[in-house]
């Protein structure tokens, strides 16, 4: 057995060995040791090898799923091993024969279809990355939907096309692994080398050929040859880690990088759109934006959340969509109810694909299926916009399949096709004869239980059955010595002694066996021929399929998205190709959606660019909100452009070519970045690419750097959106002297975030207008942040002269340092004494508003200005 194991491990060295012995599966040596500790399972030892003890440790069969997703979450890759023959079989070769086993599947992170693996509501990917004669492509598949993509792309791209896809494994050339392993993972994705081989053109294009079954592959496009490339490795990828089982994919379909927003890592993750900074779902734009009922319809939300459309009659079409959804406030209330009940019909259709499918995949279909028809026939006179008519026509023309299905399943059949029992009643008259003679036969051996009670007096005395006994007839050992002797034992005959037991047979008993065990098994494989033939009549209509899959996300989503708009008072955007960006009381959704939990109002607040005011020089405290209104209007940019209403008042937007972000940053040590460096790398990035139809939210830009290299910096890049990239820009700075620009630069508008001071303390009003601040409040914010009271008056001080040696012509630091100590301890200050109660407080105090009359109510505001002026 051990040279077997050794043999087989020898074939999949990268990957962790699941070698099936009996119900568990077992791993040895230094597969044992791994999984041990990345399970936190006992590890043991089986005999020796080479002289040493064989490490050892093992996972039970019916509860390897669990198992399986944590060593993928830990980055380790499963290679499947089963057993290929019945253990009896083997026997039959030799005492010593060992059962024949082979691996079945490679699992990892791109490969996964088993639900309990899998996030419902998010898609898996599977990416492949090639290059050709200095061109790049990009493909990408999700084996459990059928979901197969390729794009041509420049290499510069690979990085921002991973960050909006995030798959979760990329196959590269085993030539390129070590050049793209950090941008690969940076993604979050798993890379995996594989030979140039699987990369070749012209191979890729037969593979491809070969498995959509086509002479040609002109129907599915153009593709240049590092397309081809691209998809020709994974589909050569699918058949390594599958073992030949392709998964049911859809034709390939061509994306270009120009349909839609072009967004860059960075920005993604400053924006939060799919994910927080913290990596998590919830905080995330997505988070609050879906009120999806599906798992189609959330995984397509995600998708057009990722890559808003640059197409101007793309957005109108799902705009109008979602217009008519909130319009028609029953239609879609029904409409959604009816959706809750849709399974996920994309994955089942993959797993039975893949043969890891089982009753209820062919349930889920069916229950698909009749949802649809519900749902076409329920709007077929109703007048629907182009992208809803186009769905709902994708629902019909299944009657057929969904007729059979409807007769041939039971209302709730069991997990797996072995269990037999999900057949439904008078749909296969063969199968009716031997249950009919199997439960018959059930009910006969509880009648020769009552007649062998009867016959010999033992009310006790039991018919059982196992596996190797098969029926027999069992009393205590207390009543042994009267069925061993006459005239009992001419009926039973002696089988077995156990410790408490002693059992026994009957030729009649041993009759009916055979009948009932014939009966059952036979009913078993009839069940089992008809799966195969209902599946077969699935997959055979799987292209009609994936279209009512997709039918039903569209019709979900666009219910969804109207439910949100009714419910958050959304407004819908007027997009057009000009280059307007002009929202008038603009909100930020998740932070709204935080505040509205906690009972606070949001501030809302409008943003004006185009017409001649491209940029906004925008100044105020940190705290006062400048980095939520400059990431506000970016999301408002990208819910509309993914055809959704958005949060506001009015929006009028031209359409968004490229969306920059540079709102914070950290340090990247992995890469010996300081903070200031990956400020610099970003904002580089920025001014390299963005266009005259991109827009740019640049938030604190030199910052981490001394003052005068900080404003310099900051000045000069503000200079170079407005003279060369001549894009609409958000600029928010704390160096309020750059607010003269606005003089300089005839597209620069300056724009402040209003605050309040009162008795030394600074009140956020979080209101955008137009104007200059003047100043930063850095000493007021630090006080509301709590340093000690002797700092913040210590700040004050120096503050006053650093401002007045400004005024006075300059002067030094080392001039104030000589003069002002800054660096000598100050005890605390004493507490301040407690404030007497002004007498404007005393007046207030004393009314009561529910007693006043609207005449008391003025004229008590008349006294309280007049003693304010006192004051």
């Amino acid at each position: 057995m051990m040279a077997q194991y050794l043999e087989i491990k020898g074939q999949y060295p990268q990957a962790l060995l699941f070698y099936r012995m009996g119900d568990f599966y077992e791993l040895f040596f230094d597969d044992a040791v791994a999984a041990a500790e990345a399970l936190d399972i006992a590890l043991t030892k089986r005999g020796k090898h080479l002289g040493e003890d064989i490490p050892m440790c093992g996972v039970p069969v019916h509860a390897a799923e669990g198992y399986l997703l944590t060593l993928i979450r830990k980055g380790f890759r499963v290679a499947v091993c089963e057993q290929m023959e019945d253990p009896a079989e083997a026997k039959k070769r030799g005492a010593k024969s060992v059962v024949h086993r082979d691996v079945v599947r490679l699992v990892t992170p791109g490969t996964l279809t088993e639900d309990t693996l899998l996030e419902a509501r998010r898609h898996n990917y599977l990416a492949a990355y090639a290059e050709v004669r200095g061109e790049a492509a990009l493909a990408w598949v999700d084996i459990s939907t059928g979901a197969f993509h390729v794009m041509g792309l420049p290499p510069v791209r690979l990085g921002p096309e991973l960050a909006r896809l995030a798959p979760s494994e990329v196959v590269v050339s085993d030539a390129a692994e070590a050049d793209l392993a950090g941008l690969v993972t940076e993604s979050g994705a798993a890379i995996t080398g594989v030979g140039r081989a699987a990369f070749d053109s012209t191979g890729a294009e037969g593979r491809l050929k070969a498995l959509f079954e086509v002479d040609v592959l002109d129907a599915f496009g153009q593709f240049a040859r590092c397309e081809l490339a691209a998809m020709g490795a994974l589909v050569e990828y699918l058949e390594i880690t599958q073992k030949g089982k392709l998964p049911l994919l859809r034709a390939p379909v061509r994306e270009a990088q120009a349909r839609v927003m072009q967004i860059d890592a960075a920005t993604r993750a400053n924006l939060e759109l799919t994910r927080s900074l913290s990596g998590k779902r919830a905080g995330s734009l997505l988070a609050v934006v879906d009120r999806t009922v599906t798992a189609g319809g959330a995984r397509l939300l995600e998708r057009r959340l990722s890559s808003p459309s640059r197409v101007l009659d793309v957005v109108e079409a799902r705009l109008d969509a979602v217009s008519f959804a909130q319009e028609q406030g029953r239609i879609s209330a029904d409409l959604r109810d009816a959706l809750r009940r849709v399974p996920d019909m994309d994955r089942a259709l993959s797993r039975l694909g893949l043969e890891r499918g089982g009753p209820r995949d062919l349930a889920a279909v069916r229950n698909a299926l009749g949802q649809a028809e519900a749902i076409a026939g329920a709007l077929s006179n109703v007048e629907l916009p182009a992208l809803l008519a186009e769905a709902v026509t994708d629902l019909t023309g299944h009657e057929e399949l969904l007729g059979l299905l409807e007769q041939a399943l039971i209302a709730e059949p069991p997990l797996l096709a072995r269990d037999g029992g999900f057949i439904a009643e008078g749909f296969d008259e063969e199968l009716d004869e031997c249950r009919r003679l199997r439960d018959e036969g059930r009910g006969v051996i509880a009648a020769m239980q009552a007649e062998y009670q009867a016959e010999t007096g033992i009310q006790g005395l039991k018919i059982k059955h196992n596996n190797v006994l098969g029926y027999f007839v069992e009393v205590t050992a207390t009543h042994a010595e009267k069925m061993l002797s006459a005239p009992l034992n001419e009926t039973f005959k002696h089988r077995q002694t156990t410790a408490n037991q002693v059992r026994f047979t009957t030729v009649p008993l041993s009759e009916m066996e055979t009948k009932i065990l014939n009966a059952g098994g036979r009913a078993i494989e009839i069940e089992k021929r008809l799966y195969s033939s209902l599946t077969r009549s699935i997959l055979d209509t799987s292209d009609a399929l994936f279209a009512c899959a997709r039918g039903l996300a569209e019709l979900d989503l666009a219910t969804a998205l109207a439910d949100l708009a009714k419910g958050e008072r959304w407004v819908r955007p007027k997009v057009d190709e000009s280059r307007k960006l002009l929202i008038e009381g603009g909100r930020h959704p998740v932070v709204e959606a935080a505040l509205k939990q906690a009972g606070e109002p949001f501030i809302a607040n409008d943003c004006a660019l185009g017409d001649g005011d491209d940029i906004w020089l925008l100044t105020g405290p940190n705290m006062a909100g400048k980095s939520t209104f400059l990431r506000q209007n970016a999301l408002i940019a990208v819910l509309a452009q993914m055809g959704s209403f958005v949060p506001a008042q009015s929006v009028e937007i031209g359409l968004v070519s490229q969306l920059f972000s540079r709102v914070g940053a950290s340090d990247d040590l992995a890469r010996g970045r300081s903070t200031f460096m990956v400020e610099m790398v970003e904002t580089a990035a920025i001014l390299n690419q963005a266009d005259d139809h991109a827009l740019v939210i640049l938030d604190e830009i030199g910052r981490g750097t001394a003052t005068y290299d900080g404003l310099s910096i900051a000045w000069a890049t503000l200079e170079h959106l407005h003279d060369v990239n001549g894009c609409r820009a958000l600029f928010a700075t704390h160096y309020h002297e750059m607010t003269g620009l606005s003089a300089k630069l005839d597209r620069v508008e300056n724009a402040t975030v209003t605050v309040k001071e009162w008795e030394g303390d600074v009140i956020f009003l979080h209101e955008v207008r137009k104007g200059a601040a003047d100043r930063s409040y850095g000493v007021q914010v630090a006080k509301l942040a709590g340093l000690p009271e002797a700092v913040v008056a210590r700040a004050r001080v120096v503050l006053e002269a650093l401002e007045q040696g400004e005024r006075e012509g300059g002067a030094k630091p080392k001039a104030l340092i000589d003069d002002l100590p800054l660096f000598s301890a100050v005890p605390p200050a004493p507490p301040p004494a407690p404030k007497g109660e002004s007498a404007v407080e005393a007046m207030v105090e004393a009314l009561h508003p529910d007693e006043m009359s609207p005449r008391d109510a003025l004229q008590a505001l008349y006294d309280l200005k007049a003693a304010l002026k006192g004051a």
